[in-house]
């Protein structure tokens, strides 16, 4: 793990799912409920560390990244996350509907949209993306549980039995 990753669960958890994600991928959206899943399934032995890897070809997903960045200055990185596979659903991603979804979590507007719009986390982005290329993500979701891939919104029982396997070691 990273100092700049963001952690949902247990830190010192036995299993660690790296999810290299696109808030504008359909396929992102999808695997959000079945990670919620094992979450609420394996509790403090999982954790879940988001990063970013925004498709080229998704014209919203880079800015949208960074408005989860923004937010997280503010410490409100899951609650931005959540909200922005919300507007994916909806089909309402634009640099409007990020500002507004800052409002809506309570964000301090004036730092979020100074930070938004200097593509203040620009970097930390591409360099989340590059690690992902460099380790063998091709496309989204793609998440590894201790090491291994798997690739795609593959249901619950596909990362349940990685999952119970890293367990039983």
């Amino acid at each position: 793990m990273k100092d700049t990753d963001h952690i949902r669960g247990n830190t010192d958890a036995k299993v660690k799912l790296i999810e290299y994600s696109d808030f504008e991928c359909p396929f992102c959206a999808r695997v959000q409920p079945t990670v919620k899943q094992v979450t609420d399934t394996y509790g403090d032995d999982v954790a879940v560390i988001y990063r970013h890897y925004p498709l080229s070809f998704h014209p919203q997903a880079q800015k949208a990244a960074e408005a989860s960045e923004c937010a997280a200055e503010q410490g409100k990185f899951w609650e931005m996350h959540d909200k922005l596979f919300e507007l994916n659903d909806a089909g309402q991603l634009s640099l409007a509907s990020f500002k507004s979804a800052a409002g809506e979590i309570g964000l301090k507007q004036s730092q979020f949209d100074d930070c938004l719009d200097t593509g203040k986390y620009a970097d930390k982005i591409a360099s989340d993306t590059a690690e992902g290329t460099q380790i063998g993500v091709q496309g989204t979701p793609a998440t590894f549980v201790n090491g291994t891939l798997v690739s795609g919104a593959v249901p619950f029982e596909q990362f349940a039995s990685v999952i119970d396997a890293e367990l039983a070691k």
